[in-house]
């Protein structure tokens, strides 16, 4: 029976993080992943967009890997946001982090196929691919696993399981880890276009009653979409002709960029919070979505995501290299604390901007427009909120750093 240090249930891009982080430490690791991804390596318009905050870069760097993605990331210099409707903004800048950069842009192939590279054919990681893990059994020193590949049964050992298997967690749900669900009765419709007007690397947050609309700068002159709607209004917004979609895209977002000229191909995504009522449980780790599913204000989603690879594992290395148990309750307690105030922060801070800019309360809109203002003018509270969109608040691991493990 073959027994591994660690097996890592998914392997999206959070899980094949992991991976990458956990390979060359000493450890023997197997990646389970339920889907066969076919990753394009042509770019093209309709390219999907990652938004990765600078402290995202840094965990990259730490892998090795950024120097594989920068050709392809455009940098956000700035961030502008405002209320539609309403006077104030806030402005956020990289030279008052005194960094290159706040974020980046960065299409989703480019990320998946890095790491499908820096995951594919390692000496100390087992691929199981298409498999699903069929069931668990805990045991004192270990964690019993019966995989499923291609109609096929093989039981496995491991000291430590991870569940990175996304929003819809098999594990998590197995091991009775409790999750609050809110659907938020919204739909982000995303998709690319191409403005009249130079982006010049700024990204606009445009808070709407219907909910905020993000647009980001991308290469070749374009800006990534990901506008929010009522979910009733979702079907409507998407059976629109190019011109009708642009003409109602420019309504909500205004002219800052003038004319917005092309749209490309649309996509629709339901939107719901879910927040883990624990991130562990026995010998079993979560990770990324699986925790956390987060409303796309704010970009944070994947980017809290790759926090918990870098400090579990930065928890789990510590621990072998002591000598350690990486599945123990008191490793893994040390992983749960570590990241239990980042994942409510970042949980409080984009629900709350969710609700706060579509709740129909007479005079909210002043009150909301005056403390943008006061934010723009209080550097003190404006760089806590900037360090926050960057990953770059609160006690940080080696890879968030840019450090290696």
């Amino acid at each position: 029976m073959k027994h591994y240090d660690a097996i890592i249930a998914g392997g999206g891009m959070v899980g094949a993080c992991l991976v990458r982080a956990l390979s060359g430490q000493g450890l023997r690791i197997a990646s389970v992943e339920a889907v066969r991804r076919e990753i394009r390596d042509e770019p093209g318009y309709d390219d999907r967009a990652i938004a990765l905050a600078y402290g995202t870069r840094r965990i990259f760097s730490g892998l090795n890997l950024w120097h594989d993605i920068e050709a392809e990331a455009t940098p956000i210099h700035s961030i502008h946001v405002s209320d539609r409707g309403h006077f104030g903004a806030v402005h956020m800048d990289c030279t008052e982090e005194g960094l290159p950069a706040i974020g980046y842009v960065v299409p989703a192939r480019v990320i998946g196929q890095v790491l499908a590279n820096a995951a594919g054919g390692l000496a100390d990681v087992d691929s199981y691919c298409p498999a699903n893990v069929v069931s668990t059994e805990e045991a004192a020193d270990d964690i019993r696993v019966v995989i499923e590949a291609q109609g096929l049964t093989e039981t496995v050992t491991a000291r430590l399981v991870v569940a990175a298997d996304g929003a819809d967690s098999v594990l998590r749900e197995r091991a009775g880890i409790d999750s609050l669900q809110t659907d938020y009765g919204q739909t982000a419709i995303v998709t690319n276009i191409t403005p009249q007007l130079p982006h010049h690397n700024i990204a606009y947050e445009r808070f709407t009653d219907s909910g905020p609309l993000a647009i980001l700068p991308m290469s070749e002159g374009r800006c990534a979409v990901v506008w929010t709607v009522a979910s009733a209004q979702a079907d409507t917004i998407m059976a629109l002709g190019d011109a009708a979609f642009l003409g109602q895209l420019q309504e909500r977002f205004g002219q800052r960029l003038g004319r917005l000229t092309r749209a490309g191909r649309r996509q629709a995504w339901p939107l719901r919070l879910l927040s883990a009522r624990r991130s562990v449980a026995g010998r079993l780790a979560l990770v990324g979505n699986a925790i956390h599913t987060l409303h796309p204000i704010a970009g944070q989603g994947f980017n809290l995501g790759a926090r918990d690879v870098a400090v579990l594992a930065e928890v789990i290395v510590d621990a072998v290299h002591a000598g350690e148990d990486p599945g123990s309750a008191s490793v893994l307690a040390r992983y749960a604390e570590w990241r239990r105030r980042d994942h409510a922060n970042v949980t409080v801070f984009t629900d709350g901007l969710a609700r706060l800019f579509t709740l129909p309360v007479p005079g909210l809109g002043v009150a909301r427009s005056a403390g943008m203002v006061a934010l723009d003018l209080l550097p003190p509270a404006k760089r806590l909120l900037t360090r926050l969109t960057m990953g770059r608040s609160g006690r940080m691991p080696r890879l968030s750093r840019g450090l290696p493990l």
